[in-house]
């Protein structure tokens, strides 16, 4: 039986905003990181391969979709650590690195949302760029896994979606290693579509996740990003995705091509942070 947990309550300051942990009310054990009134991260303390959040799942998806065993992963972003906790239970035996700029942050989620006894996880504080850029050499071309979800309250930084941020991020990734970014955007999708064309210059395997009025740019919402240097498994791709509880449509080969439409690659000149949305957006998922 798992142990029973306290109640997580209190607010932390994060940025110039304020994070605390609130109880799921429908989920006995669950609870959902909020920063600044937003919902950032959902864990389940008693089942960490439970995700609550639809774009959380597309990137367990396709951390799925790896070959099994242990991984060596790497977290720009940690959250509520949602996602280092889910590789632990999936994954056994993974070593795990995780960056992340707020250590107020990550000191109330370790405090009231323990991370499992014996796991790999090294957290390292700092801008997930520059902390990257001093992470040990012999890191370097052995990381499975590489997920970028930084964001600056409810915006992606400029300087992590960039063609020299992501060429560096690739140095670290095995030759079967897959790179995995969390996007947002909504109508039009520049954005997102600057994004694609941008990974798609560093890797020659790309695909596009989301759900299909999002790619359409009919509402605002998660475009997750997948590259790798080896051919995904697209064959198993669209079938995994078509039976989440919120099926997602994956786009690759010709339809990323059309996706990206001739967006100009993002350069560290160029780069803008991802689009502000709107209040209405956020809730519970």
């Amino acid at each position: 039986m798992a142990p029973a947990h306290d109640d997580p309550s209190g607010e932390v300051p994060v940025g110039a905003g304020l994070a605390r942990i609130d109880e799921d009310r429908h989920r006995p054990g669950a609870y959902t990181l909020v920063v600044d009134g937003t919902p950032q991260s959902h864990v389940d303390l008693d089942d960490p391969t439970h995700l609550a959040f639809e774009y959380v799942r597309r990137i367990g998806h396709a951390i799925d979709l790896l070959p099994e065993g242990p991984l060596t992963a790497l977290h720009l972003g940690a959250g509520a650590l949602t996602l280092p906790r889910y590789v632990e239970a999936t994954r056994p035996g993974s070593r795990q690195q995780v960056i992340e700029l707020e250590a107020d942050l990550v000191g109330l989620v370790r405090e009231k949302l323990p991370l499992p006894r014996g796991a790999s996880i090294r957290v390292r504080y700092g801008d997930a760029r520059e902390v990257m850029l001093k992470l040990p050499a012999g890191l370097r071309g052995t990381v499975d896994l590489l997920v970028v979800d930084v964001f600056g309250g409810s915006r992606i930084p400029a300087h992590v979606t960039s063609l020299e941020f992501y060429s560096a991020a690739a140095e670290f990734l095995s030759p079967t290693g897959m790179l995995i970014v969390n996007s947002a955007d909504g109508a039009g999708l520049v954005f997102a579509r600057g994004q694609a064309s941008t990974l798609s210059t560093v890797f020659e395997h790309v695909a596009a996740v989301a759900d299909p009025a999002t790619l359409k740019g009919r509402r605002f919402g998660n475009v997750v990003l997948i590259g790798s240097r080896s051919p995904l498994p697209t064959d198993r791709m669209p079938r995994l995705y078509s039976s989440d509880p919120l099926p997602a449509k994956v786009v690759h080969g010709r339809e990323l091509r059309d996706f990206v439409a001739g967006a100009p690659v993002v350069t560290d000149a160029t780069a803008v942070p991802s689009p502000e949305p709107s209040r209405s957006v956020f809730g519970a998922r």
